[in-house]
């Protein structure tokens, strides 16, 4: 792939992450051999939503800024209108650290809002302004509005003065390119606080070719994050995925073994 339009591709997946609850789109896999250039099809839970489609028109009319602009149009079919259900579960159960925490590709900011308390305060990160601006709006009367804020920034260049304890991906790997994934780790490395977790929302788990959303496979976070000296804690079915995504997701925990980050406090 060209660095041009590996670069365009890059802006448009980093939008993603701000997509994490609902229309799955994928890539027509009946040439193999045309990976990068299928034509984008939807899945059969979605196949029928025209906004889906209408999306899917954006982001090929103009790979670098169509997210953003089906943020103004309102062509969110993504946006499930609440947090993520297992998110409520850990929080509510006391499962979550505490201390600071980061939702790369945040969207609408609901997993944001749900993990902010007293002892947690979260941040919440994308690359799309509109979506930033709709996550502000959204939660600007919350009564826990003093635990949270929200940045419009590139998670790959983005470089905070304080580190994190927690940091929640859920539909963020699987949004960028495959051959980001490497620098997807070293900056989650490079965030998180030595003795900090991962949680990896790990979606979607199928054999669709192309993206995004790109398949993913354990081996696949195991590959790039092991390197980091992250091992994981515990991989269990998310039992409380969303309907449609039961059974294509699994909850990942992650702590580092050994090393520090290659940021200081």
């Amino acid at each position: 792939m060209r660095r041009s339009l590996s670069f365009a591709l890059r802006i448009r997946n980093l939008a993603v992450p701000s997509t994490p609850h609902g229309a799955t789109l994928a890539m027509d896999n009946s040439n193999p051999h045309n990976h990068h250039h299928q034509r984008r099809t939807t899945n059969n839970s979605v196949e029928s939503d025209p906004r889906v489609q209408k999306l899917q028109q954006l982001i090929e009319t103009d790979p670098s800024a169509g997210w953003e602009e089906s943020w103004k149009q309102g062509v969110t079919p993504w946006d499930l209108g609440r947090p993520t259900p297992v998110i409520l579960h850990l929080h509510d159960t006391g499962s979550l650290p505490m201390g600071r925490a980061l939702v790369p590709g945040c969207g609408t900011g609901y997993d944001v809002v749900a993990m902010a308390c007293p002892g947690r305060y979260v941040v919440g990160l994308d690359i799309s302004e509109e979506g930033i601006k709709r996550a502000k709006q959204m939660s600007c009367l919350s009564p826990n509005a003093d635990y949270f804020t929200f940045l419009k920034e590139d998670f790959f260049s983005w470089r905070p003065t304080h580190l994190f304890d927690l940091i929640f991906d859920y539909t963020f790997f699987c949004a960028i390119e495959p051959d980001m994934r490497p620098a997807w780790a070293q900056q989650i490395h490079n965030l998180l606080k030595p003795d900090g977790e991962l949680i990896t929302l790990m979606f979607p788990m199928d054999d669709h070719a192309g993206g995004p959303p790109y398949k993913v496979a354990i081996e696949d976070y195991e590959e790039v994050l092991h390197p980091m000296e992250f091992k994981a804690i515990s991989i269990d079915d998310n039992e409380l995925a969303i309907k449609g995504r039961k059974g294509r997701e699994k909850l990942g925990r992650w702590k580092r073994a050994v090393g520090k980050s290659s940021y200081e406090l």
